[in-house]
């Protein structure tokens, strides 16, 4: 199913810790957005010099790969999952058409789509297609996708 200009961008954000597989963490970020070469950073924890944490990000804005990204992401969804999104877009977003989810960093190293409501996670900031962009039309838009999507 095509999403013609459902979303404008995706921003991500993956925290690596020095106890996790980083290059597994990485093969995970490569499902999730095939084809990216995300910005690298490290950060000291707050316990010193044996807590460092590597930081991952990047934006991702060609159409194409936010339509894959969609794709992908709803497919491997169960319609369950798919139903408590439909339900949890007014509080997953802002006044800006940002829709936050998190996908769990574990299930997504099995090449696995789960959406947390908090936790170790990566983040994602989804910039909602909303004219004019508004909290209302953008979750309006959404839930019409989403209500297609499940019943089809």
């Amino acid at each position: 199913m095509p999403m013609i200009n459902m979303i404008h961008n995706i921003k991500y954000r993956l925290f690596v810790y020095n106890d996790e597989d980083e290059d597994k963490l990485l093969e995970g970020l490569n499902y999730i957005f095939p084809d990216i070469l995300p910005e690298k950073e490290e950060a000291q924890g707050i316990f010193g010099e044996d807590d460092e944490i590597i930081i991952y990000s990047g934006i991702i804005t060609k159409k194409r790969h936010t339509n894959e990204f969609l794709n992908n992401l709803l497919e491997n969804l169960s319609t369950d999952d798919i139903k408590k999104l439909y339900n949890d877009l007014d509080k997953k977003t802002d006044e800006q058409c940002n829709l936050f989810l998190r996908l769990s960093k574990e299930a997504i190293q099995d090449e696995k789509f789960i959406i947390l409501d908090g936790g170790d996670s990566i983040h994602l900031k989804i910039k909602i297609a909303a004219f004019p962009a508004k909290k209302e039309i953008a979750i309006k838009n959404m839930k019409e996708f989403l209500y297609e999507y499940i019943n089809n």
